[in-house]
């Protein structure tokens, strides 16, 4: 599952295009599910192309909208809706036995899709509602990082309705405690859009403005100036984990901000990797300059790698993740940054030089989602006490006439 209504939904086609060509074809069937930016449903072949996707007018006519449904055992069952055509049949439901939600933003990483394959008891790769949410919001993994014991940098955070018509009192504050420079953030969303950075109070005011245009909450946090940063993906399943090799991203000569344009844009020559192809996709992620593995000591590599785990067991992660840190090389010292419950191109690339290629890294999600559904199934669902008898349901009504 893919696209959905996020500013990230191009970056969530590649990633998914990724997927789709890496799977072990010999174990599973893809079959893609498109959200547009509508948020409405399509199901069919040309989804599993990445061309189709260059017109989505003609990539919409070309398939069936959808909607979900519980299937037997555990299963999703996607219905299309009434044909397009006069007299025609629509086809027939498509039967799914995992889901594998490729988004980025919005509610397909969120815990939205998450919530709805819990509640029609479908397995599923990835974080579940919680561990989505939170990953999700940075003000909330700031929070709970900070009561794990994990080292976060110092920051102020606000919703729209406190910025508005207080804006010289928010300012005062960010200035009193968080100083300059200063990092503005839009809280739930990634790929680096509407992030800024502010060196004076004018910097802040139209930073703050720009974050407000995604999201109607803002993060600001003290920045560090001379700083390295160094991400580590972490793939399992409660305690049981594993770590990659560490990464470091490598900005644009002269910019403050790995933007979306690092991220996505400087493939093969500049140009973006909807062109390109890596492991039968779109590079995405992949199009990233980056120095594998980090420059860094094998002390510092041991701390982040320790907090790396620390902070995938504090969010209640599962699947796969990209936690991202920033080394402070003036102090020496480092601070959790955020966590990718869905990484862009799932850091395919921090797993080959472990000896885990693309298509394993696949079976192996898909595997732990199996897995996690089965135990879930294994515990009690329900509570074995009728309430809606009609003793009780007398007694209930009893109950509310009582002073």
């Amino acid at each position: 599952m893919f696209g959905g209504v996020s500013p990230e939904h191009e970056v969530s086609v590649i990633t998914a295009h990724q997927v789709i060509a890496a799977m072990d074809r010999r174990r599973f069937e893809p079959v893609g599910v498109y959200v547009g930016k509508d948020g409405r449903w399509f199901c069919g072949p040309a989804t599993l192309e990445l061309e189709a996707f260059t017109d989505l007018e003609k990539l919409r006519s070309s398939t069936h909208e959808v909607v979900p449904g519980p299937g037997s055992q555990g299963r999703l069952e996607l219905v299309a809706r009434a044909a397009r055509k006069r007299f025609s049949k629509p086809p027939p439901p498509v039967t799914v036995d995992v889901v594998f939600p490729a988004f980025h933003g919005g509610a397909g990483e969120s815990g939205g899709i998450q919530g709805l394959c819990e509640m029609l008891n479908v397995p599923f790769v990835g974080s579940g509602v919680m561990g989505s949410a939170v990953g999700m919001d940075k003000v909330m993994s700031k929070s709970v990082s900070a009561s794990a014991g994990i080292p976060i940098l110092d920051y102020v955070a606000f919703t729209e309705d406190e910025w508005a018509d207080r804006e010289e009192e928010n300012l005062d504050r960010i200035e009193s405690t968080i100083g300059y420079p200063a990092m503005v953030k839009p809280a739930a969303l990634g790929s680096s859009i509407g992030i800024s950075l502010a060196r004076s109070r004018e910097e802040l005011d139209r930073a703050i403005e720009e974050a407000l245009r995604y999201d109607s909450r803002v993060l600001v946090e003290r920045a560090v100036e001379r700083l390295r940063e160094v991400n580590c993906s972490v793939i399992g399943w409660r305690s049981s984990l594993r770590l990659s090799v560490l990464e470091q991203p490598v900005r644009s000569t002269g910019e403050d901000v790995l933007g979306f344009a690092d991220k996505y844009q400087r493939g093969s020559g500049g140009k973006s990797g909807w062109g390109s192809k890596h492991d039968g996709g779109g590079e995405g992620m992949a199009s990233l300059d980056r120095i594998i593995p980090a420059p860094i000591t094998a002390e510092m590599e041991d701390e982040i790698r320790s907090l790396a785990r620390k902070v995938f067991q504090a969010h209640d992660c599962a699947g796969l993740v990209r936690i991202d840190f920033i080394v402070d090389e003036s102090a020496g010292r480092i601070y959790f940054n955020e966590v990718n419950t869905i990484p862009g191109s799932f850091s395919f690339y921090l797993w080959k030089p472990a000896g885990l290629d693309f298509p394993h890294l696949v079976s192996e999600l898909i595997d732990i989602a199996v897995a996690r559904h089965a135990d879930a199934n294994s515990r009690l669902r329900s509570y074995e006490v009728n309430l809606l008898s009609s003793a009780s349901i007398r007694g209930l009504k009893g109950a509310k006439r009582s002073p």
